[in-house]
């Protein structure tokens, strides 16, 4: 298990490495950062690095503003909608997954079918176009635009504005009504997608484990479904989900840095096409550093929680020594 973890952790390196440099071509081509344009190759390697180790990433050349300061609001302002929308596609995916096992034929079978082939066949283009116009022409309630209104003076405490909305005032959930209002449209669309896929990894696994033994043997005991799904399914499906944990999650991260552009969210997809359109590659250069490193990071964090979950991945792990 030690030479699986080491094994995991050298490839880990050796991505953060190509990464860095592709980073740092992408920062090589702003004219305005006067050293490494007149520095050698390796002096400019150095440069970046130092900057990086020191979080200083300079200033925008369209706004002045340092960059470590906008990656910093931005990225939590990413990562909320991020994390909600993978909460939410596993809360919803999961139940939905296993349904049609259990209750093949049946009316919520059916209708779970139907859906998750709907979902497969829409473009996802399509469903950032739809969606914003449905709700705003016939569910006014919801905001199609901005993360929050600019009138609402709400303290930054912990970056997340769901959270600092609880923190705002205890009595008076108005604010936490307001936040909701922006942010449910968005996580919706994000969440939409992923939850077809988790729909159908579920179902995969869990109709391998119904056709087992034990749970034929489950079944002649007289145990409902419900304490099978919850003693006998979930837990031996749970490896697969977590196998698939890394992979969701970039997905969710890709959707909602496009998602944010739709419904001008102020997060690192926001910023990224800005940036790309103000030829500011200072700013793209960190931008895919920081998405990159942390899809490595959640990918390598994925396949050693399921090295300590499942027995048979630790089994297979002993081939490396």
């Amino acid at each position: 298990m030690v030479l699986y973890l080491l094994h995991r952790f050298l490839l880990f390196l050796i991505a953060i490495f190509f990464l860095f440099l592709i980073s740092f071509s992408l920062s090589y081509l702003d004219l305005s950062n006067k050293f490494i344009c007149s520095s050698s190759l390796f002096d400019s390697l150095v440069f970046y690095f130092d900057r990086l180790l020191h979080l200083n990433f300079g200033t925008s050349i369209f706004n002045g503003e340092l960059i470590s300061v906008q990656l910093k609001k931005n990225f939590f302002a990413t990562m909320e909608l991020c994390i909600l929308s993978f909460v939410l596609s596993f809360i919803i995916g999961i139940p939905l997954g296993i349904i049609p096992v259990f209750w093949k034929n049946k009316f919520l079978d059916i209708i779970i079918n139907v859906f998750v082939l709907f979902s497969f066949s829409i473009p996802i283009f399509m469903l950032f176009l739809v969606l914003p116009s449905f709700f705003s022409q016939y569910m006014s309630f919801f905001s199609i635009h901005d993360r929050i209104n600019l009138l609402n003076d709400l303290p930054s405490v912990t970056g997340f504005l769901l959270v600092d909305a609880w923190l705002y005032d205890f009595s008076d959930n108005n604010m936490m009504i307001k936040v909701l209002k922006h942010m449910t449209l968005p996580i919706l669309t994000i969440a939409f997608s992923s939850i077809t896929e988790i729909v159908r990894l579920v179902k995969n696994s869990t109709e391998n484990i119904v056709n087992s033994n034990y749970i034929k043997v489950a079944k002649a005991r007289g145990l409902s479904r419900i304490l099978i799904i919850r003693y006998y399914v979930l837990h031996n499906a749970i490896s697969l989900i977590i196998t698939n944990l890394g992979m969701q999650f970039s997905t969710i991260l890709t959707l909602t840095m496009i998602t944010e552009f739709i419904y001008n969210w102020p997060g690192l997809g926001n910023l990224l096409i800005f940036a790309i359109q103000q030829k500011d590659y200072s700013i793209i250069s960190y931008i895919v550093l920081l998405v990159g490193s942390l899809v490595i990071i959640i990918n390598v964090l994925s396949d050693i929680l399921e090295l300590i979950i499942n027995p048979f991945k630790r089994k297979n792990s002993y081939v490396f020594r």
